[in-house]
């Protein structure tokens, strides 16, 4: 990126967005290759990856029409209930700073209306987000000493100093906790289960697992729980205590919950207020538990770098089928 000022790079990318609004991607800023992580683990992405499987089906799917969204969700209390979190294929929920917790939303086969409220990145998410093909970050802004990493990182930063006719503000909620995205003015379309190059399989449930009606996943200032309802065939999420819902008033519930367990460790990076933001690991193995059909399965998860998606087998190695359905990750602290 050279030493382009963040107001020029900024009004570059809003053209370039603007210019390919036609096409599959309607994010055209540049895509940065290099490494994006503070330690120093960046890999260049293979051009191929092996064929995808739908998590609505469990089949192979079509090769995708282009990079799938991320989109940063506040999760304090402030920002609930949210809005367009159902339509994800992946949600990844990570530990910040003061030990409360923010979401990164995946889209790949489904696209709502809207979708938020959208919140800041953090660099551990860049990390996390390799083992997509160059996917559009929606975000609603960084620390300056990150925004140099985001830049080069291979993906599409979509903020809105970059794509401003892509969100809009609530009236429902107070600033910070009321900005949103249309997710239609980023992507002209889903692009599809393909685009999850996540490591992922769907199918049958392996032989075993422990019965669990409920199952809580703390960080230091917040908390999941997630209750398995065998009418709906789902698990039922409440966060700190409270029943999650969306804005329509639907009860959110996934259909996989992963509880992985990794190195949770300090960053170079503080809030404004001083606080030191945690870097949570996603390179590497370690044990997971898998919820399921009103099972849990502890399992093994293996990510040898961070081009790759992550592997879930069980004790004999064999690969660990998911539900059909919405998957959740929790990243807990190993």
């Amino acid at each position: 990126m050279g030493r382009r000022t963040p107001e020029r790079r900024g009004a570059r990318r809003a053209a370039l967005l603007a210019a390919t609004m036609t096409a599959s991607l309607a994010v055209g800023c540049t895509a940065h290759h290099g490494s994006p992580v503070d330690d120093g683990r960046g890999q260049t992405r293979p051009p191929t990856q092996t064929p995808a499987q739908s998590p609505s089906t469990g089949g192979t799917v079509a090769p995708a029409t282009g990079p799938l969204l991320a989109v940063k969700i506040d999760n304090v209390p402030a920002a609930r209930p949210q809005t367009g979190l159902d339509s994800a294929d992946i949600v990844y929920a990570e530990q910040v700073e003061g030990g409360l917790s923010r979401l990164m939303a995946v889209f790949a086969t489904k696209l709502p209306k809207s979708v938020g409220p959208v919140r800041s990145a953090r660099v551990s998410d860049l990390e996390l987000l390799r083992q997509f093909d160059d996917p559009t970050l929606a975000f609603s802004g960084a620390q300056h000493k990150l925004l140099p990493l985001i830049a080069k990182a291979p993906l599409r930063s979509a903020s809105p100093d970059e794509v401003a006719n892509a969100y809009y503000r609530g009236v429902d909620k107070s600033a910070p906790h009321n900005l949103y995205l249309h997710p239609n003015k980023l992507l002209s379309s889903a692009p599809g289960a393909a685009a999850l190059t996540t490591g992922f399989r769907y199918g049958s449930a392996p032989a075993g697992g422990r019965p669990t009606a409920s199952r809580t996943v703390r960080y230091p200032a917040a908390r999941f729980t997630f209750t398995w309802s065998g009418s709906k065939h789902r698990w039922q999420i409440s966060e700190d205590g409270t029943p999650t819902v969306l804005t329509d008033g639907k009860r959110l519930a996934p259909a996989t919950v992963v509880v992985q367990y990794v190195k949770i460790r300090k960053s170079k990076y503080h809030d404004v207020l001083g606080n030191n933001t945690p870097y949570t690991e996603t390179v590497g193995s370690g044990k997971a538990d898998v919820l399921r059909d009103g099972r849990t399965y502890s399992v093994d998860w293996k990510r040898q770098k961070a081009t790759d998606g992550t592997q879930f087998t069980t004790s004999d190695g064999t690969p660990m089928n998911f539900a059909k359905g919405q998957v959740w990750v929790v990243f807990a602290k190993s």
